[in-house]
């Protein structure tokens, strides 16, 4: 009997040794996320003027996705929700708070590898952070950490940047017809060409500790989720001269085409909160805008750049999987509205390149959402899935890119109590959960750029009737969720 069990406990102690030694050590996650970045800014997504060198570099490696959509069309909302795996109605965090009391002690995304033996860190903006304000008052002392979650990391670093007081040369474009204003802090279209590298400001900052943070993960056993948030170009637009140079002189920039009475069959909500008539935004002005924006995403593109030749050179890249996205998307100049909130697929679509190792490069068009990260990363690093998320594994897109994950995206604007379902046909935009405040409908094959609302035209009533009922069952499906309990 004893010999027995002695044999039974070696075979089960080889089976051990060998099942140790034989399976693959647990992928790395480099998670990087940019401010305010329309997927039609960069290269990779058909724009011919921004310069984006190294996300297009790395959307040719990976998985790009062609129709990918926030669930919240503003900071806050957005990361509360693809970091706790709900959407904003099911935990209520429909501003710039923390998910975590609505959650309660049920993992986040990053804390869900923590947990599961992960080193996870963050640099920079992940969770929602005040910008310019978060970001400049690292430099007076007092930082702080905006709605992060510090269950969430293992270690975390904020990352201070002078914003809108960098020395250079500025310009205020909103609300300033006369030119007599100050450049100024706050959510305010400005514009600074400045002096000095890339290290001055709060994402080459981002960039070094990164790359620091790779460079110490080298060597090391235990896999890590490595969340690095850069916060442009999210206003005001700052970034260094040279950046500024492809897009100079502002006058040879191509805005949107502007359509006559394109508002006059909207509801008011539906007209964007920043828009060229109420900034008091000339043409010079609209072109300096656009120019600085592109000048911001050009010097975030080189910092992400930084973080991936570190990756490579660490020898960690070939165990590490690379998500790159944006918290939602951004207007310049389209409808002649400006930033964000909007539900229009220029504020509610996002870019989103997932690379894996070992998986082809390609295209795929499904409908997805970034609610479906935390699930697919959580598969793809062989962890537990936990069955109360609200997001789906998208991972067999990776290897079928002809897989169709959704039929519909969903996507709200707290701000104006509009949503957004998104499917191959139409966009249909509500506004108020009774209909009250106005409706949007749209024909996404007939008119893909969504000038014509259809919503109060007598031949398309039975499809807004039908949206209205489909929408009315999507939240009543958030909310009874009830968050896992």
């Amino acid at each position: 009997m004893v010999t027995f069990r002695l044999f039974s406990l070696l075979v089960l102690l080889a089976g051990s040794l060998f099942a140790a030694t034989s399976s693959s050590p647990r992928p790395n996650v480099l998670f990087i996320i940019s401010d305010d970045l329309t997927y039609t800014a960069l290269g990779a997504y058909g724009n011919q003027v921004c310069r984006t060198p190294n996300l297009d570099r790395l959307a040719a490696s990976g998985v790009r996705f062609t129709r990918a959509y926030c669930q919240g069309t503003y900071c806050g909302p957005s990361r509360a929700s693809f970091m706790s795996g709900y959407y904003p109605h099911a935990t209520g965090v429909l501003g710039y708070t923390s998910p975590r009391p609505a959650i309660g002690d049920r993992s986040t995304w990053a804390q869900h590898f923590k947990q599961a033996g992960y080193h996870t860190a963050r640099v920079g903006k992940i969770y929602h952070m005040g910008v310019p304000g978060g970001v400049e008052d690292f430099g007076s002392g007092r930082d702080h950490d905006g709605a992060d979650d510090p269950a969430s990391w293992t270690e975390r670093f904020n990352t201070p940047g002078p914003e809108w007081r960098a020395a250079g040369t500025g310009e205020t474009l909103e609300n300033n017809p006369d030119g007599k204003k100050p450049v100024v802090g706050g959510n305010t279209f400005v514009v600074v060409e400045a002096d000095g590298d890339d290290d001055t400001h709060a994402d080459g900052k981002a960039a070094a500790k990164a790359i620091e943070l790779l460079r110490a993960r080298r060597g090391r056993p235990e896999p890590f989720f490595l969340a690095v948030g850069f916060v442009r170009p999210h206003v005001p637009f700052v970034a260094p001269r040279k950046y500024f140079a492809p897009y100079l002189p502002y006058e040879k920039l191509t805005l949107p085409p502007k359509v006559p009475g394109d508002w006059d069959d909207l509801p008011k909500p539906g007209i964007n909160y920043k828009t060229s008539v109420n900034m008091k935004m000339d043409e010079r002005r609209q072109k300096k805008a656009l120019g600085g924006y592109y000048a911001s995403v050009s010097f975030m593109d080189a910092q992400v750049g930084k973080v991936l030749a570190a990756l490579r050179e660490s020898g960690l890249e070939d165990n590490t999987i690379v998500i790159f996205t944006s918290d939602h998307g951004y207007h310049l100049g389209e409808h002649d509205f400006w930033a964000k909130v909007s539900l229009l697929d220029e504020s509610s679509k996002v870019p989103l390149i997932i690379r894996v190792p070992g998986k082809a490069p390609v295209v795929c068009d499904s409908l997805v959402e970034l609610l479906d990260l935390y699930p697919t990363v959580a598969a793809l690093c062989g962890l537990e899935v936990p069955a109360r998320l609200q997001g789906l594994n998208i991972a067999r897109t990776l290897d079928d890119p002809s897989h169709r994950v959704r039929d519909t995206a969903f996507s709200v604007a707290p701000s104006t109590k509009g949503f957004l379902l998104r499917d191959d046909r139409f966009a249909y935009i509500q506004y108020q959960e009774d209909a009250s405040a106005g409706i949007e409908l749209y024909d996404i094959v007939a008119d893909p750029r969504q000038y014509t609302n259809l919503a109060r035209r007598a031949e398309h009533a039975s499809t807004v009737t039908a949206y209205r009922e489909r929408l009315a069952d999507k939240l009543r499906a958030v909310r009874t969720n009830d968050l896992g309990r």
